[in-house]
């Protein structure tokens, strides 16, 4: 029999890029309380990003939001007296504050167990994460054990986030009223025709492009843009400015503007539309929860290495396509990544959508069979109690 797992759990954010960790932590943190009953305390930097993924959050030092306690972590923060968690998550190595790691240290010398602390990292489908995965080093200060967690698309990474009843929440909204509902919400037409595509991304000079290729094409195309850096760069564009219900229309191509959504509105945009653009790792991961088509615009590195992470994902994603499709899908990835024209990619594999899509469907079912981010994490406190 499992033991009982750690019960009070402290989460460290900071904001980076700017919804893509605060995504990542407050999904995870939900998910503990609510499917784990955990003592969820999440600290976050930079509180106007969490609002602007979920709209009940108030300016406040200290609130609970969805069974979670949500505190802001200042610079200048001081946790001295402050008893550390049974369980501290760093997020994509923040580094927590001295204070706090003098409180783990103290908390160590009290009690028969020494707290978990793990570094979440970042999100990667290399090949050396399932060996990194798990493993520990000892603080040299502090003596204490931190373990680094991995997410990741193989049975031996830390698993992805995925809570126990998504998959079966997103088919009873394709199925049922909820999808037409949330579509007139947002202002989308019902004579919508062609694909129905959400535009999610960073600046990128690949778009006027691809923009084009979309107004000559034979299909027509109702393209969902929300407000964001890819929205400002698209206003540069079109020299006109989107505001959430907007529309501009030339040849096949329709934009709309909509509002910026929440986590579970997003996911609902995700699961509505026939393809979707996303960025970052948040909304990586939940478009492929949503089994649909998707082109990821991966979080641009210095060095380049974001194009190794590119082509390890895609790697392991086109497996099993047939070879027109798989080489469209890298060569469009690769192209909307490197602010390329990728209209010829484009029509290849818009061309094979059906297979496309099949695909989709049978990618999530086989990541749907590994365990999940949040009990991989909670199973391996349990088993080295």
């Amino acid at each position: 029999m499992n033991a009982t797992p750690p019960q009070r759990w402290d989460i460290f954010c900071r904001v980076v890029d700017n919804y893509g960790d605060i995504g990542v932590c407050w999904r995870l943190a939900r998910q503990l309380a609510s499917e784990y009953r955990l003592q969820v305390r999440l600290w976050v930097d930079e509180l106007a990003a969490l609002q602007a993924i979920w709209p009940p959050t108030q300016q406040l030092e200290t609130q609970q939001l969805s069974g979670v306690e949500v505190r802001v972590w200042r610079t200048d923060a001081d946790f001295e007296g402050m008893e550390a968690a049974d369980v501290v998550i760093e997020a994509f190595a923040c580094e927590l504050p001295p204070t706090y790691q003098q409180s783990l240290k103290q908390r160590a010398i009290k009690a028969d167990q020494a707290p978990f602390w793990f570094n979440l990292e970042y999100l990667s489908a290399e090949d050396w994460v399932d060996g990194c995965h798990g493993l520990s080093s000892i603080h040299p200060q502090l003596g204490l054990k931190k373990t680094f967690f991995f997410p990741g698309f193989a049975p031996k990474t830390g698993g992805l986030l995925r809570e126990k009843d998504l998959l079966k929440a997103r088919d009873a909204f394709v199925g049922g009223p909820e999808k037409s509902a949330f579509l007139q919400r947002l202002g989308i037409e019902s004579e919508a025709r062609g694909l129905l595509i959400s535009l999610f991304g960073y600046e990128n000079p690949a778009l006027p492009g691809l923009l084009r290729h979309w107004q000559e094409g034979d299909q027509p195309i109702t393209c969902l843009v929300p407000p964001g850096r890819l929205c400002r760069y698209l206003e540069g564009c079109l020299a006109t400015e989107l505001l959430p219900g907007s529309r501009w229309q030339r040849g096949r191509l329709r934009l709309q503007a909509i509002p910026f959504l929440s986590q579970t509105d997003y996911d609902w945009l995700l699961w509505a539309c026939d393809l979707n653009f996303v960025r970052g790792e948040d909304s990586f991961v939940r478009a492929q929860w949503a089994a649909k088509p998707l082109i990821w615009h991966i979080y641009q590195q210095e060095d380049g290495a974001h194009l190794i992470k590119l082509e390890a994902f895609l790697k392991r994603y086109t497996q099993g396509l047939s070879p027109a499709l798989a080489a469209s899908i890298r060569h469009l990835w690769l192209g909307w990544n490197q602010g390329e024209e990728t209209g010829n990619w484009w029509e290849t594999a818009i061309k094979n959508y059906p297979e496309w899509l099949k695909h989709s469907r049978t990618w999530c079912a086989e990541l749907n069979s590994s365990a999940d981010l949040a009990a991989k994490l909670v199973h391996f406190c349990q088993k080295t109690l």
